[in-house]
């Protein structure tokens, strides 16, 4: 499926149960369709046990790390990122929306967490593996096994990029105090 030139178009994209529709191998596996909300993933895992209250405290951290340097998570392209601890708390679901492909946003991350020296919080989930600061394929591997593709898509601003969009809203206040400076 073709990404439309016309972002003013809401769409929608159905996608096969199998994720992809032409199977594109990439360096970790098959590599997901860009879709009119872009790339993602969602991640659904067990919590270890009585780790629930650390998964929570990640919120905090980072806010306060954007808050800091408000451009800090900049290398991973993301829209959106949204965290659920569900089920009493014995699972957790990392949902993120971003402009690179599954396998560059997971070996963006792991660069990141370690340049920051920075825990991700999939430690806190069951299966992740130990060494993932110097394995990224296990990382990208466990991602792998707990993503639960989507198969319907929906953007009201289809394949547009979050930097596209950071300009567009630049352009937007500069025609507003040129706007405001008329009158």
């Amino acid at each position: 499926m073709a990404a439309t030139a016309d972002f003013l178009t809401p769409a929608a994209l159905a996608i096969p149960k199998e994720g992809y529709y032409d199977r594109v191998d990439g360096p970790y596996g098959p590599i997901w369709p860009k879709t009119p909300a872009n790339y993602g993933f969602s991640i659904i895992a067990r919590v270890k046990p009585g780790r629930a209250e650390t998964i929570r405290a990640y919120g905090p951290k980072i806010q306060a790390a954007l808050e800091g340097d408000p451009h800090i998570l900049a290398p991973l392209k993301l829209h959106y990122l949204r965290w659920v601890l569900f089920d009493d708390d014995t699972r957790f679901m990392y949902q993120g929306i971003f402009d690179t492909d599954f396998d560059k946003y997971t070996e963006d991350a792991v660069k990141l967490f370690k340049m920051l020296g920075v825990d991700t919080i999939f430690e806190q989930l069951e299966g992740f593996p130990e060494d993932w600061k110097t394995n990224p394929a296990a990382f990208i591997r466990f991602v792998r096994e707990h993503h639960c593709p989507s198969f319907m898509e929906y953007g009201e601003y289809p394949y547009v990029s979050a930097d596209e969009i950071k300009k567009a809203l630049r352009l937007k206040a500069s025609l507003t105090t040129a706007l405001d400076q008329l009158q």
